[in-house]
């Protein structure tokens, strides 16, 4: 008997989860009352790194005569980079709607899902009315939404969401950015270079990056010309004239900065998206964290499901989603998942871009693991010096008597490429050995992940002995 299945949501946890079922031949209802594709594609990862590509071009024209080039009179067109985002977001957004409806098991339906019990969901249609669908499991897959702060002023005119700045034409002359984690960095880092001076309010820089990565960031967006403020908190936000003035205060001693600018983007993380779906009705558990799912991403109602940004696991990349969806799609079906799902990459666009994963130096120290580690400098590799971008390391952690590689933290030139080929060996089990004895192209920026490598063993070729890696 062919099982049914109700996908709540299609974004890249729900529609990826939906793409596998269909291959495993179950029939599937996808429920969406957005776009398809969710907030990465629409409001999130795609316009943002369609953003990023304008920045570093922009970047690259204000430094064109290091390269021998002579460019006067450059702008920016807001209007164009809008058109450009649209266009690139509709192509993908048709691409996914036309996958869906190639699998004649999958049907799309568009509207608003509430769940009225474990094998019953009720559909209330944008085209009109309602419709119920009766099936043999559910995936909640709503994704997140941005939250704001409870900071007194973020409810007046140009205090904003990123959602709210991605649909803007004009590059806002100041940019005040409140947050400094992913979301907030990454538009700080990109505003600067389209043309906004940015001031940026942070507790900290990246909580959850090794604390290098964070210290030597913190210069690197300086340099960029962003006003950095951290181990601050907004207080309040007031109208000041044509101005918004946010007063903020130092965590760790009495002293106040107002900073004054067009805009204020609130980038204080995004909460799970769980309004309407009945939880309470059903008995499904939840906090403030999300969805409350076991290992298998099971809710505590039987037969229920929940992937992505909206459960409590906490891990709110697209790519985790959609590696969830597979999971839980092959789990349903009765097969055994055969992906690691405790190795991820984790990855932030600022122009000095950073990438990690697995384990950092403080979390070995903490769980008192015996590590060794090792890093190699970009300043030391031909690519990145003739790029231009000689900023930053690749730094490598792996166990001190087994050379399994425990973490990698890159900080600089395509680090969320280069961050694959520590994520295949983590993913993989594999040591440190099997990068060593790889032969790397030359000269490309992997060599400094090769070089990073060697050096674990003290066998790097382009670090000086006094530089070696520290036990």
């Amino acid at each position: 008997m062919t099982k049914k299945i109700a996908i709540i949501g299609a974004g890249p946890g729900g529609y990826v989860a939906a793409i596998r079922l269909a291959q495993l031949d179950a029939e599937i209802y996808l429920i969406e009352n957005r776009e398809v594709g969710g907030t990465c594609l629409n409001r999130g990862c795609i316009p943002t790194k369609t953003y990023f590509k304008s920045a570093e071009i922009m970047s690259d024209l204000k430094r064109s005569n290091e390269f021998g080039i002579e460019v006067d009179g450059f702008r920016m067109d807001g209007k164009v980079l809008q058109r450009r985002k649209k266009r690139i977001v509709n192509t993908l957004v048709t691409g996914i709607e036309k996958l869906i409806s190639s699998y004649k098991n999958i049907e799309f339906i568009p509207g608003t899902a509430m769940i009225k019990d474990k094998n019953t969901v009720s559909v209330e249609l944008i085209a009109g009315g309602n419709r119920e669908v009766q099936v043999d499991n559910i995936i909640i897959a709503t994704g997140s939404t941005p939250q704001m702060t409870e900071t007194k002023g973020v409810d007046l005119p140009r205090v904003i969401t990123s959602d709210e700045l991605l649909e803007m034409e004009e590059i806002p002359k100041t940019l005040i950015v409140v947050g400094g984690g992913v979301i907030g960095l990454e538009f700080a880092s990109i505003y600067q270079e389209l043309g906004s001076q940015v001031i940026l309010l942070a507790s900290r820089i990246l909580k959850d990056a090794d604390k290098e990565i964070s210290r030597r960031l913190t210069p690197l967006l300086k340099k960029q010309g962003i006003d950095v403020y951290v181990n601050i908190r907004a207080k309040e936000i007031i109208e000041d004239g044509d101005k918004l003035k946010v007063v903020a205060k130092y965590k760790e001693k009495d002293e106040e900065i107002e900073a004054s600018g067009d805009y204020v983007l609130i980038a204080s993380g995004r909460a799970p998206l769980i309004k309407g779906l009945n939880l309470d009705g059903i008995g499904i558990e939840y906090s403030s964290r999300g969805i409350k799912v076991d290992d298998d991403f099971e809710t505590t109602v039987e037969g229920i499901y929940a992937i992505g940004d909206v459960n409590s696991k906490g891990i709110q990349l697209a790519h985790v989603a959609s590696a969830q969806g597979v999971y839980v799609a092959e789990k349903i079906m009765g097969h055994s998942p055969d992906i690691n799902l405790d190795v991820y990459p984790a990855c932030v666009f600022t122009l000095n871009e950073v990438a990690q994963v697995g384990f950092t130096e403080e979390q070995l120290k903490i769980e008192e693991t015996p590590y060794k580690s090792s890093k190699f400098m970009f300043g030391a590799n031909g690519k990145a010096l003739s790029l231009g971008q000689e900023d930053g390391f690749i730094k490598i952690l792996a166990g001190r008597d087994d050379n399994k590689i425990l973490g990698v933290h890159i900080l600089g030139p395509h680090a969320n490429d280069l961050i694959h080929e520590g994520t295949l060996a983590m993913a993989n089990d594999m040591d440190a050995n099997a990068i060593m004895r790889t032969i790397h192209a030359h000269p490309t920026l992997s060599e400094s992940f090769f070089e990073a490598t060697l050096g674990l063993d003290d066998a790097a070729i382009h670090i000086a002995p006094s530089r070696k890696r520290k036990r």
